[in-house]
Parts: structure tokens; sequence; C-alpha cells
């Protein structure tokens, strides 16, 4: 609610300021005759036309003090001092003359609220120097609710200035935050599409050897077979190459040659992978349900990552006594997998530069799947994959 009176009140502004002075406007009002009647001893009498015209001046120009703060302490300063010229008794209307202060101290700079203050107390001091008897008593008196007025406009500046800087650096945070994720995930791609081109040139250059192989033991018509089988072998060579050319420069900073051309962990691994955590320290049950299916090798690549990736969270974030459970399950045209804890969950510390949740999102979409990774009821957090698979080979 308050959000949205806040949001009402910067876009009708000059009505908000015009409503801030109605106050000021009605008690000038509703004097008017008061001050008339009483006076003050020498002062010039203008009469109720005269007043309402000189508060009119000192008061319509305020609606204005959001937008031209000194430009309105300007106008209001020489009403003032044109009221102190004609001797015309002091108004409640003058006390424009402390919202005008308080409107350059809170949206100027320092120098220009200085001048401002200075202004008002040398305009008090002439008001005290011709109609009060004791100006040596009553200036110091009256001139601290100028101060006062002035202090609370600095400060209200300084606070303004914080909270903009404040939205500044949360802006700014924010348009980082997201392009780390974006250069997080572009990462990921690059590493993701480093793996899989391992995985298709193994494949590949399995094709070529048996070709290879076929072109030598197929009886019947050897020439054309062989023929056949060098075209075979022509093709997957070439796929070979280009598909090398192609992605060759995601390699680059790929690391070392071993690391680069080691077997890449699959289903078959995950028993390896959980006897790890387990030694580790994070007791963790494994369990599988369902028809196992035979999964290329790309998508067995990205279920072991997206294990690792889970379980690797809940030993680092899940806390002492955290217990971790995976379920792997086949069903029809579909591998889900089930990564949950009984750790801290969301209670945990968010690590800064933290990308494990936008790799495992980016491995399962390559193969139109998804990822929720949420906290679990009751303590804990889990991560569901689902990932499409087809018929058994």
């Amino acid at each position: 609610m308050f959000g949205r009176l806040r949001a009402w009140t910067r876009r009708h502004s000059k009505l908000v300021d015009a409503l801030t002075v109605s106050p000021l406007a009605l008690l000038s009002l509703a004097t008017v005759e008061t001050f008339t009647r009483s006076g003050s001893v020498g002062a010039r009498d203008v009469g109720v036309p005269g007043l309402l015209l000189l508060s009119a001046a000192l008061i319509v120009p305020l609606t204005w003090r959001r937008e031209h703060p000194r430009e309105v302490f300007a106008v209001v300063a020489v009403v003032s001092f044109v009221q102190w010229l004609l001797d015309v008794i002091v108004l409640p209307a003058n006390i424009a003359v402390l919202v005008a202060v308080y409107g350059v101290a809170s949206r100027c700079t320092l120098r220009w609220a200085l001048a401002a203050g200075a202004v008002a107390e040398f305009g008090l001091l002439l008001a005290m120097l011709r109609w009060s008897n004791d100006a040596g008593q009553a200036w110091p008196s009256s001139s601290a609710f100028i101060v006062a007025v002035w202090i609370a406009g600095i400060y209200a500046n300084t606070r303004r200035r914080y909270v903009e800087s404040l939205v500044e650096r949360a802006e700014r945070a924010e348009r980082e935050r997201d392009q780390q994720a974006r250069i997080a995930a572009a990462a990921e791609r690059a590493r993701i599409a480093r793996e899989l081109h391992d995985v298709v040139a193994h494949n590949v250059s399995v094709m070529v050897v048996q070709a290879d192989g076929a072109g030598y033991a197929l009886d019947g018509d050897p020439e054309q077979a062989r023929r056949a089988m060098q075209a075979i072998s022509a093709t997957g060579r070439q796929a070979l190459a280009e598909m090398r050319r192609l992605v060759g420069v995601l390699r680059q900073d790929a690391g070392s040659p071993a690391e680069e051309y080691a077997p890449q962990p699959g289903v078959a691994q995950l028993g390896d992978l959980i006897r790890q955590v387990r030694d580790s320290g994070l007791p963790t049950e494994f369990t599988v349900s369902g028809t196992a299916r035979t999964l290329p090798e790309g998508e067995q690549l990205a279920v072991y990552r997206i294990v690792q990736e889970a379980l690797t969270n809940a030993l680092k974030h899940g806390g002492p006594g955290t217990r971790a459970w995976v379920e792997m399950t086949y069903g029809r045209g579909e591998l889900e997998l089930m990564i949950s804890d009984d750790g801290r969950g969301a209670a945990a510390p968010r690590l800064v530069g933290g990308h494990g949740l936008i790799g495992m999102r980016e491995r399962a979409a390559m193969y139109g799947g998804s990822v929720e990774a949420a906290p679990r009821t009751g303590g804990g957090f889990r991560v569901v994959a689902r990932i499409p698979i087809g018929v058994a080979a």
C-alpha cells in the first residue's frame, strides 16, 4: 500500500506540494481580519485586500519548491523584503520563508543551503529591529526556528542522497548479477560443448573403425562393398574433421591433455560417485526403479553431472549430520532424478559466484528436460531433474 502511495505522490508531485501548503493558506485566510484590526504600532495598514495579496505572493510560489527550490526561496525572500520596506505587519504567511529554507536545504548543495540560511537570519534580524522592543533578546530565540528547519533540511538532503545511492547500488548489483549469470551460462554451454565433442568424436571414430573393418570382411561383391564401406569411412572422417574444425575453438583453454581426452562418466559410474560422497562424510542412499534403458552417452553424462552437482551442494551447504537420497526412476519416455537432503537447505549462505543450478538446468535443457530446485518442507533441499529418453535399444 505504501509503495502505491509513494508512486502516486511521485506522479502528482505538484498536487501534493499544493496540499502541504494549504493549511498555511487557510490559516492566513482565517486570520487576515484579526491582523488587520490588531495591526502593529507604526505599521502600515494595507487593508484586507493588501494582506490577502501579500499572503498569496508568499504562499503560492511554494507550490514549485520541489522543482525550483532556489527560485522559490528568492521570490519569497524578495516579497518579504518588500513587506519590510513597506512596513507591513508580519503575517502567518511569512512562515513561507521557513518552508522555502527547508526546500533549499533539502534539495540543493550545502553552499546554497548556507546562503539561504544566512538570508533568512538576516531577514529575521531586520524584522526584529523594526517590530520588536528588545531585538537583542528576541532575535536569538527566534533564530532557533530557522536553525532547526535548516538542520532538518540538511538531514533530509543527506538521507535522500543516501537512499538514492542505495538504489543505484542495488540496480548496479542486479545488472552485474544478470551479467554474471549470462557469463556462467555461456561458460557452461562451452564446457558442455567440449564434453559433447568428446562423446560424438568417440562415436564417429568407432564408426570409422567399423566401416574400415567391414570393407575388408564382406563377401559377395567385394569390390562394390569395399567402395561403399570406403565411402562410409570417408564420410565419417570428413564429418569428424568438420566437427573438430567447428567446435575445436571451444577446446583452446580446456586444460591439460589428460583431462581433455579422459573418458566421460555416465550412469554406470553413479555408484562410484555415491561411494565417494559417502567417504566424504555425507551418508547417501541410492535407489533405481523402473526398467533401465540404454541412454546415449551425452544424456548419461548429463545425468552424472546433475547428480554430482546436487550432492556437492548438499555436502557444502547441508551442515553436520546431513543425509542425502538419490532416486533415479525410469518412466515411460522420461528419466526422473530426485536428489534431496535434510540439511540446512535455504538457510545455508549463498556463495557469490556459485552457478551450479545454472549448469544443471543447461544440461537438462540440451535434451529437452528441466530441473527444479527448492527447499523441502520441514528442512533440507531437493533437486528434481526430468530428461526425456527414447525406447530401449
